[in-house]
């Protein structure tokens, strides 16, 4: 299975769009830094390549451009299966690009596209419990917690660390 296929998408200041292979060295950088690395994880190039140049699994991955550079990733996913149809959405964004509202500018994007395009009612979220700004942002783009899912994911050190299951309803980002 592969991700959704999402077209290039147009806001205010953020294009989304599929990454590409010159998009190796911006995310690189960009996992790498320490904020960024507390929640992802170590990366190579070697990962990158496989896990978001070429990857096939059930996501899209896309490139967040910021004035024609590479600031971040977003990564879709979608639920195909009548019964439980719905999307979700995760993100990353170098340093230097957060606080400015560009990652909710990204994110609304992509989360309007399914919306519209898709048919999506329903979008999910799954920060770490901790990342309070992370939890702060996805909130204030109307994600409601969910549940605390326990020792959800492995941590760079290689504890179990809990998660936070957020989702957001169609009509209620609409009525935001």
């Amino acid at each position: 299975m592969t991700g959704p296929e999402l077209p290039v998408l147009h806001g205010e200041r953020v294009v989304l769009r599929p990454v590409r292979d010159d998009d190796l060295a911006p995310l690189l950088a960009m996992l790498s830094e320490l904020d960024v690395a507390h929640w992802f994880g170590h990366w190579d190039a070697a990962r990158v390549r496989r896990d978001l140049l070429a990857f096939q699994g059930d996501e899209a991955v896309l490139a967040i451009e910021v004035e024609r550079e590479c600031a971040g990733m977003l990564l879709v996913g979608e639920e195909t299966m009548p019964d439980y149809r719905h999307a979700s959405i995760d993100i990353a964004l170098a340093g230097a690009h957060q606080g400015r509202g560009i990652g909710r500018e990204a994110m609304r994007l992509a989360i309007e596209h399914m919306f519209e395009a898709h048919g999506h009612h329903r979008f999910t979220i799954d920060p770490a419990a901790a990342n309070e700004r992370a939890i702060r942002a996805y909130a204030a783009l109307g994600f409601r917690p969910v549940g605390l899912m326990r020792r959800y994911e492995r941590a760079p050190d290689g504890t179990w660390r809990d998660g936070l299951l957020m989702d957001l309803l169609a009509e209620e980002y609409r009525a935001l």
